[in-house]
C-alpha cells in the first residue's frame, strides 16, 4: 500500500486497478461467418451452372420445336441457335388431331381429379386432425399401413377392371384420389389450428362442416395450395394408369401420346392439313412436331408454378414440421 501526501495531510491509497483486457468474441460456427470475396464468386458460379444446366435443355427443346426443317437438317437434330422460325409445329398440333383430342383429356382429367382429391383429402385430413372422431386411431393406422404395404399392379389392375372402369377416364382419377402423403401433411396443418378457435365456433352453434368451411379451411390457404398443386401435376403428368386401362386412342391423355411419339418411336399423327401460311413449312418436320409435345406437356406446370409459389415454403414446411 502506498501513501499519497496531499494539502489536508497523507492520504492512503489502496491497490491500482488491474487495466481489463479487450473482450475476444465468442467461437462462431462456419456457416455463421461472413462469406468471403472467394466464397461469394465460387457460390455464384456453382448457382450459375446449376441454372445453366436446367435451362439449356428447355432452351433447345423449344428452339427446335419452332426451327425449320433445313435448320433441323443442318444441324442433324437438336438445334441450339435459333435461325429460321417456323410454327407450323405448333399449328398443327393444334389444328385438330390426335394430340389436341389428348389435351383435352388430360385438361378434364386434372381438373376433376385435383379437384376429387382435394375434397377427399381435406375431409379424411380433418376427420383425423379431431382426436375424438369415431374410429380416429384405428383409420390413422389403416392410412399410414399403404406406406409399407401396397396391394400390387395385379390386384389393383382387377379391382378396377372389377368395378367397370376400364376405358373411362374415372381409371386415370379413383385409383390415386388420395395421396397419404399430402394427407399427412394437412392433417398435420389442420391440428395446429387452435382448438379454443374450434370451441368457441361449436358453442355458438356451428357444425363440423361449418366449422371446416368458415374457420379451418381460410387459415390452411398456404397448404392447399401447395396440396393442389402436387395433385395437379401428378394428374397431368400420369401416364402409367392410361397404359393399363385405357385401349380407346380417343381417350389417351398427353403423356401417353408423348410416349408413343417419343420413346416408342411412332409418327405423330396431326390433323394432316398442310399449314398455308406465309414464310411457314408446308409439312412441319417430324422433330419439331415431337419437341412441340414436350412443350406442350411441360408449359401448364410451368405457368402454375408461380402463382402458387409464395406458398410453397409455408404450406409444407408448417405442414411438416410442426405436425
Amino acid at each position: 500500500m502506498t501513501t499519497q501526501i496531499s494539502p489536508a495531510g497523507p492520504v492512503a491509497a489502496g491497490p491500482r486497478p488491474t487495466p481489463r483486457l479487450p473482450r475476444r468474441a465468442p467461437n462462431r460456427p462456419a456457416w455463421e461467418e461472413p462469406p468471403t470475396t472467394a466464397g461469394q464468386i465460387g457460390k455464384g458460379a456453382v448457382l450459375t451452372l446449376l441454372v445453366l444446366a436446367v435451362l439449356f435443355p428447355l432452351w433447345t427443346v423449344v428452339v427446335t420445336s419452332l426451327s425449320s426443317r433445313q435448320t433441323i437438317n443442318d444441324t442433324g437434330g437438336m438445334v441450339v441457335v435459333p435461325r429460321e422460325f417456323d410454327p407450323s409445329a405448333y399449328i398443327s398440333i393444334f389444328s385438330g388431331g390426335t394430340i389436341t383430342q389428348a389435351v383435352w383429356i388430360s385438361t378434364l382429367v386434372t381438373v376433376v381429379g385435383t379437384t376429387v382429391s382435394l375434397v377427399l383429402t381435406v375431409l379424411a385430413a380433418y376427420g383425423l386432425s379431431r382426436p375424438g372422431s369415431v374410429a380416429h386411431r384405428g383409420l390413422l393406422f389403416l392410412f399410414l399401413g399403404t406406406f409399407l404395404i401396397f396391394p400390387g399392379l395385379v390386384p389393383s389392375y382387377l379391382v378396377v377392371t372389377g368395378l367397370g372402369l376400364k376405358d373411362s377416364l374415372w381409371a386415370l382419377i379413383l385409383p390415386s384420389a388420395i395421396s397419404v402423403f399430402n394427407l399427412v401433411v394437412i392433417r398435420a396443418f389442420f391440428m395446429n389450428v387452435p382448438g379454443e378457435l374450434l370451441d368457441s365456433a361449436r358453442i355458438d352453434g356451428a357444425g363440423e362442416f361449418r366449422i371446416l368451411w368458415r374457420i379451418v379451411l381460410p387459415l390452411s390457404r398456404a397448404v392447399i395450395a401447395v396440396v393442389g398443386l402436387f395433385y395437379a401435376v401428378g394428374y397431368w403428368n400420369a401416364y402409367f394408369n392410361s397404359v393399363l386401362y385405357i385401349d380407346d386412342n380417343n381417350k389417351f391423355p398427353i403423356q401417353r401420346v408423348l410416349q408413343s411419339y417419343i420413346l416408342a418411336g411412332q409418327s405423330p399423327n396431326v390433323s394432316g392439313a398442310a399449314v398455308s401460311l406465309p414464310g411457314v413449312t408446308a409439312y412441319p418436320p417430324t422433330l419439331a412436331v415431337k419437341m412441340a409435345v414436350v412443350v406442350v406437356t411441360v408449359l401448364p406446370a410451368v405457368i402454375a408454378y408461380p402463382f402458387v409459389q409464395r406458398h410453397f415454403t409455408k404450406g409444407v414446411i408448417t405442414g411438416a414440421v410442426k405436425g
